[in-house]
This record gives C-alpha cells, structure tokens and sequence, in this order.
C-alpha cells in the first residue's frame, strides 16, 4: 500500500483543521442545544463582520484598507490564532472587527463600501476570539 506524499498529508489536514474552525463557528453560534448560547451572544455587544454576498475583490480591497488604517490583522498571519480557516470572508471579518472596536464602535466605522455588516451574535471560533470591546482588545489572540 502506498504511503500518502506529504503534500496530500498537508492538505488533508488543512481540511480537517479548516472544518473543526468552521464546526467550532457554528457550535459558538448556535450552542450544543440548537438554542443560541449565552456565551455567544449579547444584546449589549456587537461584532463587525463581512457580509456574506460580498464580493471576493471588494472583500479583498476593504481587508486591505482595514489592515491599513488601524486594524490589528497580525492574528490573520499564517502563525496567528485566526489564519485558519484561511479564506477571504474570514480574515475579512476579523479584520473589519478590529478596526469596528479601535474606533470605539463608531458610526460609520462598520461600513467598508457596503461589505459589513454588525452581528449581535459573537463569530469568535476556537482560539480565535473577536473583541468585542476596544478594552479588551488589546488583550487576546497574541
């Protein structure tokens, strides 16, 4: 029986990883019950995150901004606690957050040319944690 190359190794488990953080998602969203978990939601917070009919390039030229204008994307390094899972609508969303709470969740600063959107439902998944507040930023994903 042939052994798998490393490369197809890798890739099987890229896709392992990137399926635990988007089960991790939706076990953070919905709760082990179906029922929204306490923990994961709060009328009181709110996230700034990529709308999901965006466009990949309009994505691509707000993340760029954001991570240029304030927002902290060092967690969206290939090292960082949020590159996984590594797509566009998730490093755009952790983007759009960071800069949403930097700027004190002021109007207008959750708007990226129409790519966000504000969630009362925290995205955070596995290690991965939104801020939901500029004062706690400064404390997570390092």
């Amino acid at each position: 029986m042939a052994s798998l190359s490393l490369s197809k190794q890798l890739s099987s488990l890229f896709l392992v990883i990137s399926m635990v953080g988007m089960l991790g998602t939706f076990i953070n969203i919905v709760g082990v019950d179906g029922a929204t978990s306490s923990s994961s939601s709060s009328s009181s917070s709110t996230w700034c995150v990529a709308r999901s009919d965006a466009t990949t390039q309009a994505l691509q030229t707000a993340l760029d901004y954001a991570c240029g204008a304030g927002a902290d994307c060092s967690p969206l390094q290939s090292t960082g606690l949020c590159y996984l899972p590594n797509t566009i609508q998730a490093h755009a969303s952790y983007a759009f957050n960071s800069y949403y709470q930097r700027k004190a969740m002021a109007p207008g600063s959750c708007d990226f040319s129409g790519t966000s959107t504000i969630a009362q439902t925290d995205p955070s998944y596995g290690s991965c944690v939104y801020p939901s507040s500029a004062s706690v930023f400064e404390k997570q994903n390092y």
